[in-house]
Protein backbone atom coordinates (compact mmCIF):
# COMPACT_ATOMS: atom_id res chain seq x y z
CA UNK A 1 0.00 0.00 0.00
CA UNK A 2 1.29 3.76 -1.10
CA UNK A 3 2.84 5.16 2.18
CA UNK A 4 1.17 8.72 2.55
CA UNK A 5 2.07 11.44 5.32
CA UNK A 6 0.03 11.90 8.24
CA UNK A 7 -1.67 15.32 8.28
CA UNK A 8 -0.80 17.24 11.50
CA UNK A 9 -4.25 18.21 12.58
CA UNK A 10 -5.19 20.42 15.72
CA UNK A 11 -4.74 18.42 18.88
CA UNK A 12 -8.31 16.56 20.23
CA UNK A 13 -9.97 18.40 22.81
CA UNK A 14 -12.25 16.46 24.56
CA UNK A 15 -13.59 17.46 28.20
CA UNK A 16 -12.56 14.81 30.73
CA UNK A 17 -15.37 15.32 33.40
CA UNK A 18 -18.32 14.39 30.57
CA UNK A 19 -20.88 12.59 31.85
CA UNK A 20 -23.57 12.64 29.84
CA UNK A 21 -25.83 13.15 32.28
CA UNK A 22 -27.30 16.26 32.08
CA UNK A 23 -29.72 17.13 28.94
CA UNK A 24 -29.64 20.90 27.73
CA UNK A 25 -32.89 22.55 26.32
CA UNK A 26 -32.80 21.46 22.29
CA UNK A 27 -32.14 25.26 20.94
CA UNK A 28 -28.94 25.11 23.72
CA UNK A 29 -27.73 21.28 22.76
CA UNK A 30 -28.31 21.92 18.89
CA UNK A 31 -26.35 25.08 18.93
CA UNK A 32 -23.51 23.32 20.86
CA UNK A 33 -23.62 20.67 18.26
CA UNK A 34 -23.75 23.43 15.18
CA UNK A 35 -20.85 25.23 16.66
CA UNK A 36 -18.31 21.73 17.52
CA UNK A 37 -14.85 22.02 16.43
CA UNK A 38 -13.21 19.46 14.11
CA UNK A 39 -12.25 16.85 15.96
CA UNK A 40 -14.93 16.63 18.31
CA UNK A 41 -15.59 13.19 20.25
CA UNK A 42 -19.03 11.94 19.58
CA UNK A 43 -21.14 8.93 21.30
CA UNK A 44 -24.46 7.43 20.22
CA UNK A 45 -25.93 4.44 22.24
CA UNK A 46 -29.38 3.59 20.35
CA UNK A 47 -31.39 6.45 22.11
CA UNK A 48 -32.34 10.05 20.63
CA UNK A 49 -29.63 11.49 22.19
CA UNK A 50 -26.17 11.59 20.59
CA UNK A 51 -23.20 12.76 23.12
CA UNK A 52 -21.55 16.02 20.91
CA UNK A 53 -19.29 18.63 22.44
CA UNK A 54 -20.01 17.21 26.02
CA UNK A 55 -23.93 17.61 25.41
CA UNK A 56 -26.82 15.52 24.60
CA UNK A 57 -28.39 16.09 20.99
CA UNK A 58 -31.56 15.40 20.62
CA UNK A 59 -31.76 13.77 16.92
CA UNK A 60 -35.40 13.49 16.95
CA UNK A 61 -35.13 9.33 16.77
CA UNK A 62 -32.78 7.13 17.97
CA UNK A 63 -29.78 6.68 16.42
CA UNK A 64 -27.27 4.00 16.13
CA UNK A 65 -24.04 3.45 14.76
CA UNK A 66 -23.18 6.90 13.93
CA UNK A 67 -20.79 7.77 11.97
CA UNK A 68 -19.73 10.98 10.34
CA UNK A 69 -18.74 11.91 6.58
CA UNK A 70 -15.17 12.95 6.27
CA UNK A 71 -15.86 16.59 5.69
CA UNK A 72 -17.69 16.35 8.96
CA UNK A 73 -20.94 17.87 7.45
CA UNK A 74 -23.26 14.78 7.81
CA UNK A 75 -23.62 11.99 9.92
CA UNK A 76 -24.96 8.99 9.02
CA UNK A 77 -26.88 6.18 11.16
CA UNK A 78 -29.39 3.58 11.61
CA UNK A 79 -32.63 4.89 13.20
CA UNK A 80 -35.03 3.17 15.66
CA UNK A 81 -36.98 1.57 12.36
CA UNK A 82 -33.62 -0.08 11.38
CA UNK A 83 -33.58 2.62 8.42
CA UNK A 84 -30.38 3.95 7.09
CA UNK A 85 -30.54 7.51 7.75
CA UNK A 86 -28.24 10.49 7.31
CA UNK A 87 -28.85 14.20 8.82
CA UNK A 88 -27.01 17.34 9.93
CA UNK A 89 -24.79 17.61 12.76
CA UNK A 90 -27.83 18.82 15.39
CA UNK A 91 -29.93 16.25 13.99
CA UNK A 92 -31.75 18.20 11.50
CA UNK A 93 -32.59 17.59 7.86
CA UNK A 94 -32.69 14.20 8.23
CA UNK A 95 -33.41 12.07 5.37
CA UNK A 96 -33.95 8.33 4.89
CA UNK A 97 -31.41 7.40 2.17
CA UNK A 98 -32.46 3.76 2.28
CA UNK A 99 -35.73 2.21 3.96
CA UNK A 100 -35.22 -0.74 5.94
CA UNK A 101 -37.61 -3.70 3.83
CA UNK A 102 -37.85 -5.26 7.11
CA UNK A 103 -37.23 -8.58 8.42
CA UNK A 104 -33.42 -7.19 8.09
CA UNK A 105 -30.84 -6.19 11.02
CA UNK A 106 -28.78 -3.41 9.41
CA UNK A 107 -25.84 -1.73 11.39
CA UNK A 108 -22.49 0.01 11.12
CA UNK A 109 -22.40 2.42 7.99
CA UNK A 110 -19.09 3.99 7.12
CA UNK A 111 -18.56 6.78 3.99
CA UNK A 112 -16.75 5.87 0.66
CA UNK A 113 -15.99 9.42 -0.41
CA UNK A 114 -13.66 9.46 -3.18
CA UNK A 115 -12.49 12.41 -5.55
CA UNK A 116 -12.78 11.83 -9.53
CA UNK A 117 -9.68 10.54 -10.94
CA UNK A 118 -9.66 11.07 -14.92
CA UNK A 119 -6.16 9.99 -15.36
CA UNK A 120 -7.32 6.43 -14.51
CA UNK A 121 -11.20 6.77 -15.91
CA UNK A 122 -12.67 6.33 -11.79
CA UNK A 123 -15.84 8.32 -11.26
CA UNK A 124 -15.68 10.05 -8.00
CA UNK A 125 -17.27 8.40 -5.00
CA UNK A 126 -20.35 9.32 -2.58
CA UNK A 127 -21.46 6.33 -0.91
CA UNK A 128 -22.10 4.25 2.10
CA UNK A 129 -21.12 1.21 3.20
CA UNK A 130 -22.82 -0.81 5.80
CA UNK A 131 -24.01 -4.26 7.18
CA UNK A 132 -27.15 -6.07 6.20
CA UNK A 133 -28.08 -9.03 8.07
CA UNK A 134 -30.93 -11.09 6.66
CA UNK A 135 -31.92 -15.22 6.97
CA UNK A 136 -28.75 -15.53 9.59
CA UNK A 137 -26.03 -15.03 7.05
CA UNK A 138 -24.63 -11.13 6.84
CA UNK A 139 -23.26 -9.26 3.94
CA UNK A 140 -21.97 -5.74 2.81
CA UNK A 141 -24.12 -3.45 1.35
CA UNK A 142 -23.75 -0.04 -0.60
CA UNK A 143 -25.60 2.61 -1.63
CA UNK A 144 -25.30 6.63 -2.72
CA UNK A 145 -25.01 8.88 0.09
CA UNK A 146 -27.45 11.53 -1.95
CA UNK A 147 -29.96 8.27 -2.52
CA UNK A 148 -33.72 9.28 -1.18
CA UNK A 149 -35.21 5.47 -0.19
CA UNK A 150 -32.92 4.26 -2.80
CA UNK A 151 -32.11 0.48 -2.05
CA UNK A 152 -28.78 -0.77 -1.87
CA UNK A 153 -26.96 -2.70 -3.80
CA UNK A 154 -24.60 -6.12 -2.67
CA UNK A 155 -20.79 -4.86 -2.32
CA UNK A 156 -18.44 -6.71 -4.31
CA UNK A 157 -15.48 -8.91 -2.92
CA UNK A 158 -12.69 -9.97 -5.18
CA UNK A 159 -9.21 -10.96 -4.27
CA UNK A 160 -6.19 -13.62 -4.41
CA UNK A 161 -7.57 -16.54 -2.73
CA UNK A 162 -5.50 -17.24 0.70
CA UNK A 163 -4.96 -20.70 2.42
CA UNK A 164 -8.70 -20.62 3.59
CA UNK A 165 -9.62 -20.32 -0.53
CA UNK A 166 -12.19 -17.32 -1.72
CA UNK A 167 -12.73 -14.22 0.04
CA UNK A 168 -16.26 -15.26 2.32
CA UNK A 169 -19.00 -13.39 0.79
CA UNK A 170 -21.28 -13.90 3.62
CA UNK A 171 -20.64 -13.43 7.67
CA UNK A 172 -19.07 -9.84 6.49
CA UNK A 173 -19.57 -7.21 9.20
CA UNK A 174 -18.75 -4.50 10.79
CA UNK A 175 -17.51 -2.09 7.52
CA UNK A 176 -14.85 0.77 8.18
CA UNK A 177 -13.26 2.95 5.00
CA UNK A 178 -11.18 5.90 5.64
CA UNK A 179 -8.66 8.00 3.55
CA UNK A 180 -8.95 9.55 -0.17
CA UNK A 181 -8.91 5.77 -2.35
CA UNK A 182 -12.21 3.98 -1.16
CA UNK A 183 -10.34 1.81 0.99
CA UNK A 184 -11.80 0.01 3.55
CA UNK A 185 -11.43 -2.89 5.78
CA UNK A 186 -14.41 -5.52 7.68
CA UNK A 187 -14.80 -8.75 10.03
CA UNK A 188 -16.07 -11.52 9.33
CA UNK A 189 -18.08 -13.24 11.85
CA UNK A 190 -17.89 -16.72 10.39
CA UNK A 191 -13.35 -16.89 10.41
CA UNK A 192 -12.56 -14.24 13.14
CA UNK A 193 -10.28 -12.53 10.14
CA UNK A 194 -10.16 -8.87 9.35
CA UNK A 195 -10.19 -8.43 5.88
CA UNK A 196 -9.26 -5.30 3.56
CA UNK A 197 -10.80 -4.37 0.74
CA UNK A 198 -9.14 -1.90 -2.19
CA UNK A 199 -11.85 0.22 -4.15
CA UNK A 200 -9.65 2.41 -6.03
CA UNK A 201 -8.24 0.65 -9.46
CA UNK A 202 -9.38 -2.69 -8.69
CA UNK A 203 -11.71 -4.36 -6.85
CA UNK A 204 -9.74 -6.95 -4.44
CA UNK A 205 -9.10 -7.79 -1.07
CA UNK A 206 -7.25 -10.23 0.94
CA UNK A 207 -7.23 -11.13 4.45
CA UNK A 208 -5.10 -8.94 7.42
CA UNK A 209 -4.91 -10.72 10.64
CA UNK A 210 -7.29 -12.48 13.30
CA UNK A 211 -9.70 -10.36 14.95
CA UNK A 212 -12.88 -7.86 15.17
CA UNK A 213 -14.34 -4.84 15.00
CA UNK A 214 -11.40 -3.22 12.60
CA UNK A 215 -11.52 0.80 11.95
CA UNK A 216 -8.70 1.76 9.01
CA UNK A 217 -6.40 4.91 10.02
CA UNK A 218 -7.04 8.12 8.41
CA UNK A 219 -3.89 7.58 6.29
CA UNK A 220 -4.97 4.52 5.23
CA UNK A 221 -1.23 3.24 7.00
CA UNK A 222 -2.69 1.14 10.38
CA UNK A 223 -5.84 -0.97 11.27
CA UNK A 224 -6.85 -0.99 14.41
CA UNK A 225 -9.66 -4.13 15.91
CA UNK A 226 -10.39 -6.23 18.67
CA UNK A 227 -9.24 -9.49 19.74
CA UNK A 228 -9.74 -11.62 22.85
CA UNK A 229 -6.34 -12.30 24.70
CA UNK A 230 -6.29 -14.14 28.25
CA UNK A 231 -10.33 -13.92 28.97
CA UNK A 232 -10.53 -9.73 27.89
CA UNK A 233 -11.39 -7.91 24.67
CA UNK A 234 -8.11 -6.02 24.38
CA UNK A 235 -7.23 -3.41 21.22
CA UNK A 236 -4.37 -3.95 19.02
CA UNK A 237 -3.04 -2.29 15.73
CA UNK A 238 -1.50 -3.57 12.62
CA UNK A 239 1.17 -1.40 10.76
CA UNK A 240 1.12 -1.92 7.50
CA UNK A 241 4.17 0.19 6.59
CA UNK A 242 6.84 -1.86 8.83
CA UNK A 243 6.03 -5.57 7.90
CA UNK A 244 2.43 -5.56 9.40
CA UNK A 245 3.99 -5.34 12.55
CA UNK A 246 1.08 -6.08 15.11
CA UNK A 247 1.21 -4.09 18.65
CA UNK A 248 -1.39 -4.65 21.70
CA UNK A 249 -2.50 -0.92 22.51
CA UNK A 250 -3.91 -2.45 26.10
CA UNK A 251 -1.53 -5.39 27.25
CA UNK A 252 -2.85 -4.85 31.14
CA UNK A 253 -6.50 -4.63 30.13
CA UNK A 254 -8.31 -6.30 33.10
CA UNK A 255 -11.78 -4.77 31.48
CA UNK A 256 -13.14 -5.31 27.65
CA UNK A 257 -11.68 -2.57 25.06
CA UNK A 258 -14.33 -2.90 22.19
CA UNK A 259 -14.99 -0.49 18.99
CA UNK A 260 -11.84 1.45 18.61
CA UNK A 261 -12.47 4.86 16.28
CA UNK A 262 -9.42 6.75 14.98
CA UNK A 263 -8.78 10.86 15.71
CA UNK A 264 -8.71 12.39 12.30
CA UNK A 265 -4.99 13.26 12.95
CA UNK A 266 -4.78 9.48 13.60
CA UNK A 267 -2.79 10.10 16.79
CA UNK A 268 -5.49 8.93 19.36
CA UNK A 269 -8.42 5.83 19.53
CA UNK A 270 -11.27 6.41 21.28
CA UNK A 271 -12.71 3.01 22.73
CA UNK A 272 -15.68 1.74 24.63
CA UNK A 273 -16.27 -0.23 28.12
CA UNK A 274 -18.34 -1.37 30.19
CA UNK A 275 -18.36 1.57 31.97
CA UNK A 276 -18.10 4.41 29.54
CA UNK A 277 -15.55 5.58 27.02
CA UNK A 278 -12.06 6.12 26.96
CA UNK A 279 -8.67 7.57 24.84
CA UNK A 280 -5.73 6.20 24.65
CA UNK A 281 -2.31 7.15 22.17
CA UNK A 282 -2.21 5.08 18.29
CA UNK A 283 1.45 4.45 19.48
CA UNK A 284 0.72 2.77 22.46
CA UNK A 285 2.73 5.18 24.55
CA UNK A 286 -0.34 5.79 27.19
CA UNK A 287 -2.83 4.28 28.91
CA UNK A 288 -6.64 4.71 28.97
CA UNK A 289 -8.07 7.59 30.12
CA UNK A 290 -11.73 7.62 30.37
CA UNK A 291 -13.33 10.76 29.09
CA UNK A 292 -17.10 10.24 29.74
CA UNK A 293 -19.68 7.52 31.11
CA UNK A 294 -21.86 7.47 28.17
CA UNK A 295 -21.11 3.91 27.42
CA UNK A 296 -21.92 3.76 22.74
CA UNK A 297 -20.17 3.83 19.81
CA UNK A 298 -17.48 6.52 19.83
CA UNK A 299 -17.19 8.82 16.23
CA UNK A 300 -14.35 11.47 15.99
CA UNK A 301 -16.36 14.12 14.18
CA UNK A 302 -13.51 15.58 11.05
Amino acid sequence: MTTRTRTMAAAIAVAAAVTGSALLGASSAASAATSASHGTLTVSNGTKYVLINGHQVNFGVNVRDLAWSPNGAQAAFIDGSGNLDIANPDGSGRVVVAKNPGNQNWSHPTWQVTAKDTQNGIPAKDNLIFAARAGGESRLKYISAKAVHGTPKTLSLYGEPGPGGALPQTGNVWPNAAGHYGTSVYANDHTGDVYIRDDYLRQQGGKLTQGSQPALSPNEEEVVFVRSVAGHDHVLVEDFTHGNHIKDLTPHATTDYTEPAWSPDGKTLAVRTPSGTVTLPADGTGHPAKVTSTVGLAAYRP
